[in-house]
């Protein structure tokens, strides 16, 4: 089975000029003050959206914002996507007050050859998230074509990445959706030797990439407060630091795999230890946390340790900060992996907001080998899961 993609879609006969191409993209953008604060997925849905304005479509975008489940919240509305969207293609970018109904329909009708509108938030819909066919026949309504380009929802179910694709003439994945899986592919068949690098706060969210990336990896590198709870595993003290007590077990399955195996896991030899979690608290570094104070990044000895792991990988991916990388007195870690993977020699792939934001945040990004744009999708596809988003789009080759 293939997915079609947009080469494709523009190539067959008659191309898309004059049709109205439904594109599902993800515009999950942070919002504050009425504004778009981070406009880096905006961005990534750009190629897709300025191939199909050149080749004349119609263009009308759709995404999800926040989770409003099923309600119409102000707050989540799609608005200053929009806005900030005509700013970045150079060009108008309609709004329609729902993504369905008569509104959305004729909204969708009014467009000529090169128009762009975007459909007010998918989630205003409970539809949306239960796959309702009827939510997914009235979302097909607004146009003849479907472009999948929203990587970070492919692990999900919807009517707008699932559904829908019943009842569109032709379904083919956007630009970014075959970049992200082209990338990642490389994590599932890597240049070894292979260097996972997770962090986050809990084992519990990422036990199973744990357990899979741990039959496939040469090593695994663990941060963040995850890391904690390997340490209790191990008994070693960790002091006030945030442990998933029932997670233990689960954290010794993981580390008897290395005995079973050629995998390495690494964990921190120091760390960054703060008397509370909150900015201006004091802070030392040590090599065993002591009772009363809270682990809160990694140590220096460790991140070195870990960057020359990076530089002896022929792949890295990494998910997942060092330490509690809001507070910027606790993110040295993370920006040191950020640093290493922008100096490694080998394919690196960096997912996950925090990650991601480290990276930009010190102007690395061209230095990575790619940043995906889907933190959950990403870790279920390095996972060998199949994305039901993806699946939609196969046909017999």
């Amino acid at each position: 089975m293939a997915v079609q993609d947009l080469d494709r879609l523009l190539r067959d006969a008659g191309g898309v000029q004059g049709q109205r191409v439904f594109v599902r993209a993800d515009l999950n953008a942070p919002i504050r003050d009425g504004a778009v604060s981070d406009d880096t997925r905006l961005r990534a849905s750009l190629p897709t959206v300025r191939r199909l304005r050149d080749a004349g479509a119609r263009v009308v975008l759709a995404s999800h914002l926040g989770r409003p489940k099923g309600q119409r919240k102000p707050e989540f509305s799609l608005r200053p996507v929009a806005e900030r969207l005509a700013e970045l293609l150079g060009a108008p970018v309609g709004f329609a007050d729902d993504c369905v109904g008569a509104g959305a329909e004729r909204a969708a009708a009014s467009l000529s050859d090169g128009d762009v509108l975007l459909l007010e938030n998918l989630r205003f819909h409970p539809g949306e998230e239960a796959n309702d066919p009827d939510f997914a026949r009235a979302l097909a309504r607004v146009a003849d074509v479907y472009v999948n380009d929203a990587f970070g929802t492919a692990h999900r179910a919807h009517a707008s990445t699932v559904g829908i694709v019943a009842c569109a003439r032709r379904a083919v994945a956007g630009d970014l959706l075959r970049s992200e899986l082209a990338h990642l592919s490389v994590v599932l068949d890597p240049k070894r030797p292979l260097l996972c690098l997770l962090g986050g706060a809990k084992v519990s969210d990422k036990l199973a990439v744990l357990e899979a990336l741990a039959a496939r990896a040469d090593a695994l590198a663990i941060g963040g407060a995850m890391a904690y709870t390997f340490l209790r595993a191990q008994g070693e003290p960790t002091g006030a630091s945030r442990v998933e007590a029932d997670r233990v077990e689960d954290a010794r399955r993981v580390l008897a795999l290395t005995q079973s195996s050629k995998l390495r896991i690494l964990l921190p030899k120091d760390h960054v230890v703060a008397e509370r979690a909150e900015a201006g608290a004091p802070t030392r570094v040590v090599e065993r946390i002591p009772d009363g104070w809270v682990g809160v990044d990694i140590g220096p000895e460790t991140a070195a340790a870990y960057a020359h792991a990076a530089r002896e990988a022929g792949t890295v991916f990494w998910n997942g900060p060092m330490g509690i990388f809001e507070i910027e007195a606790f993110a040295h870690g993370t920006e040191a992996m950020a640093r290493a993977l922008a100096d490694a020699p080998g394919v690196s792939v960096v997912g996950g907001g925090d990650s991601i934001a480290a990276v930009n945040r010190l102007g690395l990004g061209d230095h990575i080998t790619h940043l995906s744009t889907g933190g959950g999708a990403s870790l279920e596809y390095v996972q060998g899961r199949v994305l039901p988003g993806v699946a939609a789009l196969e046909q017999p080759a």
